[in-house]
């Protein structure tokens, strides 16, 4: 998530009333989650496992709960309780409305099905039962079929077709568990559905939690699809009924995901790859290529492993 200008680190510790290690000239332009993380914005780390990685990473800012020593240039604001201030500082800055982050609604308060700060264009139809968020800009020639859901601030380009259930902008699925059970951290982010994108029946995008989810042009998803926060799938893919992919993936373009398959966190597709049904890849997976399996491996090379175990009996007998 950006800030509309650039802020001093000292107002961003005032917020959270924190202490200041390092740099507190630093001029900060937003918040976000590690894993996309860049030059100018806060990050949070809460667990020495990743204190390294997080100290080392692009953030020029990191809340911390531990003091360490500050890398140059960058500055540290010191926490109890990074993950609880992180919240904090998205619920400052966030154009989301608050009343749906917290689910604080106030009592006797109606809702409008369609907000009056969306964007709808020229000849897009909206079919009855439609819920569309604050912020939302819908493009020209785009069908929304009956009880869609798109939540704020999320981008729908022109020519893109949403099934019946399609849920857009959910929010991530991203807790921090506590000894009274699980904390959410709240998403910031965004959807973005490029032009030509259609997405089949009850399938979900989940937002950003501070960056965004970006389905490129001409992707087609079936029923029942979830892709998770921050993943930016290429142009023209194609997601048979059923896909499950986790947070912050990259599917290159023109990538084949068959039905069931199941991608794990942070994992990389490349351009063209295949996935054959209910294949799980356990690290990235190179383009141009056809996989099978859980992990995945390269189709030919499993059907001849299959073949292989189809034979043990046999040379167990002869073995005697």
């Amino acid at each position: 998530m950006k800030f509309p200008n650039q802020i001093k680190i000292a107002e961003v510790a005032a917020i959270i009333n924190s202490e200041i290690v390092g740099n507190a000239n630093l001029l900060v332009t937003g918040l976000n989650e590690l894993n996309v993380v860049q030059v100018g914005d806060i990050a949070f780390v809460d667990h020495p496992k990743y204190y390294a990685k997080t100290l080392n990473s692009n953030a020029s800012a990191i809340i911390i709960n531990k003091k360490v020593g500050c890398p140059d240039g960058k500055a540290l604001l010191i926490s109890e309780d990074p993950f609880s201030d992180f919240n904090k500082l998205i619920l400052h800055f966030s154009k989301r409305s608050k009343d749906v982050v917290l689910e604080t609604f106030p009592n006797n308060q109606t809702y409008k099905a369609i907000s009056d700060s969306a964007s709808i264009g020229k000849n897009t139809r909206i079919m009855p039962n439609v819920f569309i968020g604050d912020n939302v800009t819908i493009g020209d020639n785009c069908i929304i079929h009956p009880n869609v859901s798109i939540y704020d601030n999320c981008v729908i380009g022109n020519n893109v077709i949403l099934h019946s259930g399609v849920v857009i902008g959910g929010d991530a699925f991203y807790y921090k568990k506590r000894a009274t059970g699980y904390d959410r951290l709240i998403s910031c982010g965004r959807v973005v559905l490029e032009d030509g994108v259609e997405i089949g029946a009850l399938s979900s995008i989940d937002r950003g939690v501070t960056d965004e989810t970006v389905i490129g042009a001409g992707t087609k998803i079936d029923n029942h699809v979830q892709v998770g926060h921050d993943t930016k799938v290429g142009k023209n893919c194609l997601f048979a009924s059923q896909v499950g992919v986790s947070g912050a993936c990259i599917i290159e373009d023109d990538v084949i995901l068959w039905g069931q398959v199941g991608v794990p966190s942070k994992i990389r597709i490349g351009k063209g790859a295949v996935l054959l049904g209910q294949s799980a890849p356990a690290k990235d997976v190179e383009g141009g290529k056809t996989y099978l399996g859980s992990p995945a491996d390269e189709s030919m090379k499993k059907f001849r492993e299959l073949a292989m175990i189809r034979k043990l009996p046999e040379i167990f007998h002869k073995l005697g």
